[in-house]
């Protein structure tokens, strides 16, 4: 779910709209339905789901999709479904019978197969031929219009997911041993996990985070990138709530906060990256790049099902909920989520 707040593309075209898309999303979509929501002439919103399998009932995830859209405040939307007919039709239809219920005026419905676009409310040969309508993306001004406008359309959401993967050529065993160390070290224990964190030792574990946290975007701000043992450190002293939050609330949209996180997630060892995926899902959800987001929770909630942060982030982008709510971040609520005020101590997995 992205809330389209780029740079206008102008959009003339059915053509046009298919070439947009990718841009809109940040992947070119395939096997998917994706909704494209206007308030009057501007796109507001895009969403997108996979396609229903074969044997799948369509009608929960078109309904699912319908409410989301309809929930931005929208005026009309936009239906296209990517990939074979035989998928797709069933698949825009119920979404088509799902915004009726909600009210929301669908303007076209198309399926995009094959460099083909049809129409499925349109019937005119001279504009809709039954044998589809050729186009090359290429040929619109869209592409460089958004190229231009440093937006950029990855070949598949696989690709997008890459950017989040765990990175090559990190020494994450051994910079998670040192840290570990320099933990007990700090603590003054003979191991890191041997008792539980106390109230003694919050000042400490606080002060450090602090730290860490400026010492990244301080390397970051300069240019520089992290040592392996900075990232591990780092992301050791995030398993702490305390220091989560403290990240968590100097966490906004920034591109700053998307390159730090991503970076940090890439690099950390696996048992350490619920922190950095939920701080960066929050951060691309803030930017409006839904995508990026979901892929960031994926991560995280395959390696840590339960992490609480990484489920609230997962909960706003399941409802919908447009970014713009937190506007003054952090002097305002999440919706729908009580923050609790009193410390937590302990190193947590939540």
């Amino acid at each position: 779910m992205t809330p389209s707040d780029r740079p206008r593309l102008a959009v003339r075209s059915p053509a046009d709209l298919i070439a947009a898309v990718p841009y809109l999303l940040g992947f070119h979509p395939a096997d998917s339905v994706v909704v494209v929501a206007l308030s009057g002439p501007r796109i507001t919103f895009v969403a997108r789901a996979d396609l229903p399998r074969a044997a799948d009932d369509p009608s929960p995830p078109a309904r699912h999709l319908a409410e989301v859209v309809a929930r931005q405040g929208v005026e009309s939307a936009t239906v296209i479904g990517y990939g074979a007919p035989t998928r797709v039709t069933p698949a825009v239809d119920a979404v088509r019978v799902a915004f009726a219920v909600t009210g929301l005026p669908v303007v076209d419905a198309l399926r995009v197969t094959a460099g083909r676009w049809w129409s499925y409310l349109c019937a005119e040969p001279e504009c809709c031929p039954p044998d589809g309508t050729p186009y090359d993306a290429q040929a619109s001004a869209v592409p460089a219009a958004a190229v231009f406008a440093g937006q950029v359309a990855l070949p598949d959401r696989a690709a997008l997911a890459a950017q989040v993967a765990p990175a090559s050529g990190t020494d994450t065993g051994g910079a998670t041993a040192r840290a570990e160390l320099r933990l007990a070290e700090l603590l003054g224990r003979a191991r890191p996990l041997d008792r539980p964190v106390g109230p003694s030792d919050d000042r400490l574990l606080r002060e450090a985070g602090v730290d860490a946290l400026r010492v990244a975007r301080r390397r970051q701000r300069d240019g520089g990138s992290l040592t392996d043992d900075e990232v591990a450190w780092l992301g050791l002293l995030l398993t702490y709530l305390p220091v989560r939050d403290h990240a968590w609330q100097r966490t906004d949209g920034r591109d700053a906060d998307i390159a730090l996180w991503t970076d940090v997630l890439r690099r950390a060892d696996p048992e350490l990256i619920a922190a950095p995926a939920s701080l960066l899902a929050f951060a691309a959800w803030r930017a409006g790049q839904g995508a990026l987001a979901a892929v960031a929770l994926e991560r995280a909630l395959a390696r840590h099902p339960t992490y609480s942060l990484a489920l609230t982030v997962d909960d706003l982008l399941r409802r919908g909920v447009p970014p713009e709510v937190l506007d003054g971040w952090p002097a305002v609520e999440l919706p729908g989520v009580v923050r609790r005020r009193r410390r937590r101590r302990g190193r947590t997995t939540r």
